[in-house]
């Protein structure tokens, strides 16, 4: 369409030599386009981390605490921007993938401790080794998103209509991100463990 429009611009107007310098395309090809894209920068970065957690803890209990606690933001975030009826674009992805970075980066600093003392705790249970790796970095979690959370309210208040999309997505993904950390991730690990203890008594 841009070429005919540039042809017939040509033809009209052929001593002015008129040209498209950008060309903007809206419409349901783009949406679909752009949430195909999504749903693959999505899953690919889940694989990674599943992958990356996997191997970096020797257990795919891990991977599958921090992929659960992932996928918790993703669905408290997209229902966010349908409960807003926010306009979903390119920016909001960045959110999407940015909370992802945000909440497993979290998660693994849980982890990190949990794996530390459970060198230091061999007699202790698995359910409380957690909640002492969890009460030890609950401090370092609560100051890390709570100086993030009053940047994002800034740009929320100041911002202007411009960011305001961004900055409300923003904000519900934090927030889920930190709590998933603390109340999902670590669950789900203790719920793969004692299944596959229960797994092994039966044989």
């Amino acid at each position: 369409m841009s070429k005919k429009i540039q042809t017939s611009l040509q033809e009209r107007f052929k001593d002015k030599t008129p040209e498209i310098r950008r060309v903007e395309v809206v419409g349901p090809k783009v949406g679909k386009d752009l949430k195909r894209k999504a749903l693959w920068a999505v899953g690919l970065s889940f694989a990674a981390i599943l992958i990356y957690v996997a191997w970096r803890f020797r257990t795919v209990a891990f991977g599958l605490g921090g992929i659960v606690a992932l996928l918790h933001d993703i669905l408290i975030t997209y229902g966010a921007i349908s409960f807003f009826q926010l306009e979903y674009s390119l920016p909001l992805l960045a959110v999407i993938l940015t909370i992802i970075g945000f909440s497993i980066n979290d998660t693994i600093v849980i982890f990190d401790r949990v794996r530390e003392n459970i060198k230091k705790m061999r007699k202790e249970s698995l359910e409380t080794i957690f909640n002492v790796s969890i009460n030890e970095t609950l401090g370092r979690t609560i100051l890390t998103s709570g100086t993030v959370m009053m940047v994002v309210l800034i740009l929320f208040f100041f911002g202007g209509p411009v960011i305001h999309d961004f900055t409300t997505a923003f904000i519900v993904g934090l927030i889920s991100g930190t709590y998933s950390t603390v109340y999902i991730a670590s669950p789900v690990i203790l719920l793969w463990e004692k299944y596959v203890s229960s797994r092994r008594r039966k044989r």
